[in-house]
């Protein structure tokens, strides 16, 4: 009987430490994860646009520009709904106001509903924001942000949204957190041009892992 408990106990405590281990692994992005391309660099296969702007591939990225300040928002959004995901990309934000949606619902013309994580390179990027809903759900510390991102150069966002749990980091910097959050159920993943604005916004290495 002692052997059995001894054995039972032990085989609780390595898939204990495995669970860690694995809880760990994912908080880091770790590479074992099953990281799936969204994006194949050369076209915009699994997406399709709304609004104004144009969505093009310049330079093996998605980019999103307009000549001037758009009357109607310029979405690009994903062919499939995701609910519990971790997605990173990476993105060079050169002027006007950008953002990246998840768990989006499209309301035409041109109205994404959902949580968007900023994209800015003025301010508040990788901010955690409701579009017609709360507003602001997780606003970032703006010393932390301008530590973070880089200007006119590449940066890489990673959201986490699992059940209520919605994490950001960027460059490898946790900006922004939500928990309990009560945007649940599945919806798109979506690349915004802000309306009013001149844009020029680039995102490359779209890659997700469903949870």
């Amino acid at each position: 009987m002692k052997k059995i408990k001894l054995i039972t106990a032990t085989l609780c405590t390595v898939f204990g430490f495995g669970l860690i281990g694995y809880s760990l692994a994912a908080d880091k992005g770790d590479s074992k994860l099953a990281w799936k391309s969204v994006f194949d660099g050369k076209s915009l296969a699994g997406w399709h646009q709304v609004g104004d702007g144009d969505w093009v591939i310049e330079e093996g990225a998605i980019t999103g520009k307009t000549q001037s300040a758009a009357k109607l928002y310029g979405l690009l959004v994903s062919d499939k709904k995701y609910k519990n995901l971790r997605v990173k990309f990476t993105f060079k934000s050169l002027e006007g106001n950008s953002g990246f949606y998840v768990r989006a619902h499209v309301k035409q013309p041109d109205k994404a509903h959902g949580l968007q994580v900023e994209v800015d390179p003025r301010n508040n990027t990788g901010g955690i924001y409701e579009s017609y809903g709360r507003a602001w759900v997780s606003k970032p510390d703006e010393a932390l942000v301008k530590k973070a991102f880089k200007h006119d150069e590449w940066n890489e966002m990673e959201i986490l949204a699992d059940g209520g749990h919605i994490v950001t980091w960027l460059n490898g910097v946790q900006i922004a957190e939500s928990k309990n959050d009560p945007v649940l159920e599945a919806g798109h993943l979506i690349m915004q041009m802000h309306s009013g604005n001149k844009l020029l916004v680039r995102f490359k290495d779209i890659q997700v892992v469903e949870l």
